[in-house]
């Protein structure tokens, strides 16, 4: 497992700042080997039309842990990943309150990484849903010299 130690939870809030994880309240509790925790408030611009939290929400909060997840975990050499495939199965829903998000490495190789995430809401430990991603691992384009 290639983890970086020195991606700690106060870097990753800190590259946060002025995207969209900060804008939705996202913030990195913990970072270690294989592992990344994220807790994010539910906000009333959260609650879709229908009266419920809205899928997107949930799937920004799993997307991010994974990707950050991802960002203490690249391979030597990789100067970045981007997200090439995305599964969130919804077992629940909520209004208020806040949302735990755990995501586990599944497959860290050198060309891609799988994580798995689980969204729980916070007040009554309720899973609310089953989150799996894929990403490639970018690599530095190799400039040639014409001759």
């Amino acid at each position: 497992m290639n983890y970086n130690p020195e991606v700690t939870a106060s870097v990753l809030n800190k590259r946060a700042q002025g995207y969209f994880p900060a804008y939705m309240g996202i913030i990195t509790e913990i970072v270690g080997p294989g592992y990344l925790r994220m807790l994010m408030a539910i906000k009333p611009e959260f609650i879709a039309p229908n009266t419920f939290l809205h899928a997107g929400t949930v799937v920004t909060l799993a997307d991010t842990a994974s990707g950050f997840a991802c960002m203490a975990h690249l391979p030597n050499g990789a100067s970045g990943f981007t997200t090439i495939e995305l599964k969130t199965n919804f077992l629940a829903t909520a209004r208020d309150g806040a949302l735990l998000c755990e995501a586990q490495a599944v497959h860290l190789g050198r060309s891609t990484h799988v994580w798995d995430a689980t969204v729980k809401h916070v007040e009554t430990n309720r899973t609310m849903a089953l989150f799996r991603c894929t990403q490639m691992i970018l690599y530095p384009t190799q400039v040639r010299a014409n001759s």
